[in-house]
Order: C-alpha cells, then structure tokens, then sequence
C-alpha cells in the first residue's frame, strides 16, 4: 500500500469522512422496479397499450384477476408504444401506481404478476383471453430497497371452460351487429337452464325468465339456477337463462351505446330469437320475463323499460342508480356536482363500511385510472357518455378535482329511468302497469336505496301500478335470500298466467 504524506493525511480523513456520510446505510440497494421481458412464443408483439405488474402478499394461486375493491394490493401500469419480443421494459416510480407509489410498498413477501393487455374482448385487464402473462416466484420485496425484479411473460390466458352441469346448457352466437361495430368478431352468450320435463316434451314451448349478473358476474352462473325457485315457478316450470353482461370497458347493461355498441338491439333482434327457437322457450311477450341484480337489476330494468313489447315483466334487485337525481347520492344535475366531495367538503363515501372500511369515490376513481378499462364507474361513462374525438367515452367528471362535467351528465338523461318513465307514463303506462318489481335494500352497501326512493315516488306520482319496495335494514344483497326468491317466483307465475288470460294483475 501507498503511503500518505503527514502533510495530506488530514485532508485525506476528511475526503473518507464525507464520502461516507454520502453513502446510504445499505450500499448496494435500490428502489423497487420491474423489468419485464415478454416471449415471441407467446406472441409476436409488437405491442402497444397498457402494461401491468401486480402483487399479491395472500394469494396461494398466484394468478389475480384484478384489484379487491375493499383491499387492493399495490398494482402499476404503463402505456408502451411498439414493444417487441425479447426487449427489456422497466416498470419504475414513474408507472401509474395504486393504492401506493412504488416506491411506498412495505416490506413484505410478493408474488409478482405482469399483464400485457392485449383488450381482445374481456372484461378484466388481467384475465381478459389472448392476454400475455408472466407470474414471478414468492419474493420479499420493499419499495425502498426492493431492486429490480425480473418477470418473463410466456404464458397465455385462456378463459375457464363453462363448468359441465347436469340440466345446464351453454349457448354461444356470432352478433353482427356487434362484430359490425367493433370491427372485429363479438359473441353473446349465455347458460340455458332446462325444466326437467323438456326433453320428454318435444312439442312444448315453455315460458323463460332471462337474467342478467351483476358486476363480474356472467353466464357461468347459471350453474347455480338448477331446480326450484328457478325453474320452476310455483306449479309453473320454465326454463331460465343467463345472459353474460361483460365487454370490455366492464358491463354494458344491455343498453345500447356509442362506446359499447348496440347491446340492447343485438340482444332482442339476434340472441333472443335463435336462442328460443333453439331451445323452444319464450316466443311472446307473455311467455318472457326479466331479473337481475345490482348492476343486472339496472339492466333488467333498461330492457322491461326500453322494450316493453318484448318483456312480459321485470323484477329488479338493488338496482345501479335509477335516477340521476341520487346517482349514489349525488345529484349529477345539480351546476356544482362533484364526485369526490359533498357541498360541506366532506370526502364522498361509495360505499358504506364493509369489515370496517368504506370505499371513496376519490380512491375508486384513482384505482380504474390505473386499471385503464373494466371498472365500475369507467363502465357508467362507457355506456352513458358519448364516444369522444379520441374515441374513448367523454369523461363525466374530473378525475383531479372530482367537478362533474355538466353537459356531459346531461347528456346521460337518456339513460335516466326514472325521467323517461316520468315524461313518456302517458304511452308506457299502458304496456307497464302490473309489470315492474323493484326491490332495494333501506341499507344498500353502495347508497342506491335514494335512487330507488325516487323512482317510487316517480311512479307513485304518475298513480303506475308498480312494486317498489324498500326493505328496512337490508344491504346490497342481504334480502336476496332464499325466501325472498321464492316469493319472487310466485309473483312470476301470476304474471305469466295473467299475461296467458290476457290482463296483468
């Protein structure tokens, strides 16, 4: 070794003194980031949208479909222009981030998931068909000293197969309709469920209840709706069918839409005649009911409403906003309207609380930005709104300060139930009365019960004989029991016998 002057040596101990001040305690960590590498094998590329990676701290599947609204793990994305196979893309502090910044993940042990979007058709960025993935092993991570984490994506999704059920049959149409609108090919589907007598009566035509999920739910469930109160209701058996809402900016109501495209006429002009015809169901007004739940109720209701030649009745559970008046409590027609706080300044709840946390419209409307296509409230404006310039749905309000964007609300009164029923009862009465069943929770987990209250009120003032019934105490779901649907039924068989005599009840 080199020795050192006796006239340099000060300088020299204050030059090692400040450099290691200068040094971070762990020499050698850096923040957390992602480079992400994807396989020709998988597809040719190149790609250009919106890439994700997402961890999981409690996931023994490793594979997530997309953020827990009421506990979401740490997810990024990244918009990318001409990708290609094989190159390195860095995911780092600069990607979109929720519910925390990169850099903000504690300390923990991760499983590691990146997407690359390719949108072909499903509702969730990260289990849509054709969607390129890669999942990392187990890793303890930390955004401040997390490194960088490599994940390959060679593997492809490919959707579930339709579980084999005894009495359920999976029934699946090209629309060209929709395929003519979206430019590329669009099915509808849905799950047939068969009385038990259907295949030893091969003249008969039975009466069909089509349902329509909620958000995330879609045909598959009609494994569930086997036997009574279902398919047979009362003394009447019927065959029951659900339809499968999903699309890719979430839940297209069967409303037809400048974004989504014409769901509702696709629905009753393509699917619903090959599917009776097939299956021998329905055929008439009278022979055709209606039902759905939450954002199925919302639907269910649009095509009783909408269609009121095709339905014979509708029974509407928990229903998404039926007024714009109480859109989850907010009046979107009110000039100072704003999603993310109340006129005291009070941050808006979504939700009420739910194992003691309640949602914001504030952090609800981060997290889909981040998600970029298939949430909740971007499926309002994707069926409510205009198609934009850039061809995405005009946003209703502004996703920095929360202002509802006033001519865009407005511009949703076409979709406002409870206003077309109120301005045109005169002509639909008629075809209506005795027709519509609404049921909402007086304690609905996303605030939907105000809307109900005026639709009934709405009704009510135009002397319609309709059901709107609140239940005291009840949540989104908790009165969907299996006494509650058996009254439903019964009321169902009454309907379909009074439409067969020709007057509703």
């Amino acid at each position: 070794m080199e020795k050192i002057a006796s006239g340099k040596l000060i300088p020299w101990i204050m030059s090692v003194l400040v450099l290691v001040l200068l040094t971070p305690l762990h020499s050698g960590a850096s923040p957390l980031s992602f480079e992400l590498t994807y396989a020709k094998k998988a597809w040719g590329g190149p790609f250009t949208g919106r890439v994700y990676v997402m961890l999981s701290s409690g996931n023994p599947r490793g594979l997530l479909s997309g953020p827990d609204w009421f506990n979401p793990e740490p997810f990024f994305a990244l918009d990318v222009v001409g990708w290609k196979p094989g190159e390195k893309l860095v995911l780092n502090s600069a990607a979109l981030a929720f519910p925390l910044a990169m850099k903000d993940v504690r300390e923990g042990e991760y499983i590691v998931q990146a997407v690359l979007d390719r949108n072909l058709g499903g509702r969730s960025f990260a289990t849509s068909p054709g969607n390129v993935f890669g999942i990392a092993a187990p890793k303890k991570l930390s955004g401040a000293e997390g490194g960088l984490v490599s994940v390959t994506l060679d593997q492809v999704y490919q959707e579930r197969p339709a579980p084999q059920v005894s009495g359920v049959q999976n029934f699946r149409l090209k629309s060209q309709l929709l395929s003519d609108f979206s430019k590329r090919d669009v099915f509808l589907r849905a799950g047939v469920v068969l009385p038990a007598s259907h295949n030893q009566s091969p003249e008969r035509t039975y009466p069909v209840v089509y349902e329509i999920p909620g958000f995330g739910g879609n045909h598959l469930m009609a494994a569930g709706r086997v036997g009574a109160p279902f398919t047979r209701l009362g003394e009447t058996e019927a065959a029951w069918v659900v339809l499968d809402p999903d699309c890719p900016n979430g839940h297209h109501v069967f409303a037809d839409s400048q974004n989504n495209g014409p769901f509702g006429q696709a629905l009753v002009e393509e699917l619903i005649p090959a599917l009776e015809k097939q299956f021998r169901v329905g055929g008439s007004r009278g022979s055709r009911l209606v039902t759905g739940h939450s954002s199925g109720g919302w639907s269910s209701l649009w095509l009783q409403v909408r269609y009121p030649d095709i339905f014979g009745g509708v029974w509407s559970t928990a229903p998404d906003p039926v007024d714009f008046h109480d859109f989850q409590r907010i009046d979107l027609l009110s000039p100072k309207a704003n999603l993310f706080f109340d006129s005291a300044g009070k941050i808006r709840e979504l939700s009420r609380n739910r194992r003691g946390k309640a949602l914001t419209f504030r952090d609800f409307s981060k997290m889909e930005d981040v998600m970029g296509r298939g949430g909740q409230l971007g499926s309002f404006e994707a069926v409510f709104s205009t198609r934009g310039v850039d061809g995405k749905p005009v946003q209703m309000w502004d996703r920095t300060t929360g202002q509802v964007e006033l001519k865009t609300a407005q511009s949703w009164q076409h979709y406002n139930i409870a206003k077309i029923l109120d301005d045109r009862w005169k002509e639909l009465g008629p075809k209506l009365n005795g027709r519509l069943h609404v049921f909402c929770g007086t304690e609905d987990t996303f605030y939907l019960d105000g809307a109900a209250i005026l639709l009934r009120d709405t009704l009510q003032k135009n002397k319609a004989k309709a059901v709107v019934e609140m239940i005291p105490g009840a949540d989104h779901g908790s009165f969907m029991t299996r006494g509650f649907r058996e009254k439903m039924s019964l009321r169902m068989e009454q309907v379909l016998r009074a439409n067969r005599a020709g007057a509703v009840p």
